[in-house]
């Protein structure tokens, strides 16, 4: 097993290994008080993995109870997120019982929101089962729900108690959901490893990589720790684990939430501010070619179009604005992110000069 210590307001442990999801029990018993849970998980998952770990609290002494909601990123909302609050009520869970979040980002966000409100407060462990929530969405305490007007507008910074992953679950992964969280793994060599990004670009496979997977979460996780640990409630540091998001929160939106996956949006939004970058003369121009070669090599897109009104529209909602003003994540170099403020006008003429619009 490999562990990561993620010391912060409430620290807790992140544990990597193989086949761990059928002792997922036991170990959440050693570090939540009651004996009731609440899984929480989507339509997918559910009959992917409910049962082993359904089994597997039992064993621990826990009275389980599951709840389902159906699969994909329209689910991320208010009606889902009150359903999950009732359910919770339903089954009287107390303060001293816990949340399990079982699944990818999505199940992660709702149900750790969920745990964040009902009673004010609960304890919840995640369990994350797709590579984007391994490396990503499960680390770092971020939970929220989508609104109309966007993404990720309604949520609060809440730390889970345990974090478990078993890579194993990724063998079942469709080629498109793992590649999407290859877009995750790739900004981690971005914005903080150099040698992380030459160790990925040597395995361009998804085999090669799930080869080395262990070292690959490890590493990505290790990342987001010494982040989230300096900036725990994204003020400063943590703002560069936005690379690329900026820009593909607007593709999101392009693609009604539905064209482009997070990570396909992502992996565009980091080729297009690395692109912007060297024409600012900040970025190294081979990085924004170096990246798209190992984002081509994992199916993922380098450019997607978006129109300059869906882009001010994204950009108006984008949490690290501050009025007029955008916090814009660029690379000084691969493996060395830096935070620029600029208007927001000037982003967007910047985006309608690389688009040639």
């Amino acid at each position: 097993m490999k562990i990561l210590h993620v010391n912060t307001a409430n620290d807790y442990d992140i544990r990597i290994e193989m086949g761990i999801l059928d002792r997922c029990g036991e170990e959440i018993a050693n570090v939540v008080r009651g004996r009731r849970c609440a899984v929480i998980t989507d339509s997918t998952v559910r009959g992917l993995y409910a049962d082993r770990v359904g089994q597997s609290l039992l064993r621990a002494g826990f009275t389980p109870c599951l709840c389902t909601f159906p699969a994909g990123e329209r689910s991320k909302n208010l009606s889902t997120y009150g359903e999950i609050l009732e359910f919770l009520a339903a089954n009287q869970l107390t303060r001293t019982d816990c949340v399990v979040a079982l699944g990818g980002g999505v199940a992660g966000d709702m149900a750790g929101f969920a745990a964040a409100t009902y009673l004010r407060g609960i304890d919840y462990v995640q369990i994350p089962t797709t590579l984007l929530s391994q490396v990503d969405s499960s680390v770092g305490g971020k939970t929220a729900i989508d609104l109309s007007a966007g993404k990720n507008l309604a949520g609060a910074f809440y730390q889970p108690r345990l974090v478990l992953m078993d890579p194993g679950t990724l063998e079942t992964l469709p080629e498109r959901t793992f590649s999407d969280g290859m877009a995750e793994v790739i900004k981690y060599g971005c914005i903080q490893d150099r040698e992380f990004f030459d160790f990925l670009a040597a395995r361009p496979s998804r085999e090669a990589v799930m080869g080395e997977i262990e070292h690959v979460l490890l590493t990505c996780c290790d990342c987001k720790r010494q982040v989230v640990e300096a900036d725990e409630r994204d003020f400063g540091q943590r703002m560069i684990l936005n690379f690329g998001h900026t820009l593909g929160h607007a593709y999101e939106l392009a693609g009604h939430y539905e064209a482009y996956t997070h990570g396909q949006a992502v992996a565009a939004g980091m080729v297009a501010a690395a692109r912007i970058g060297a024409a600012l003369g900040v970025t190294d121009p081979a990085a924004a070619e170096a990246i798209a070669a190992l984002i081509r090599a994992f199916g993922l897109p380098e450019e997607i179009q978006c129109p300059a009104e869906t882009m001010a529209e994204a950009v108006g909602l984008d949490k690290k604005g501050d009025g007029a003003e955008i916090t814009l994540i660029l690379l000084k170099r691969l493996g060395e992110a830096v935070p620029l403020r600029m208007g927001k006008d000037a982003v967007l003429a910047q985006f309608a000069a690389l688009c040639g619009q």
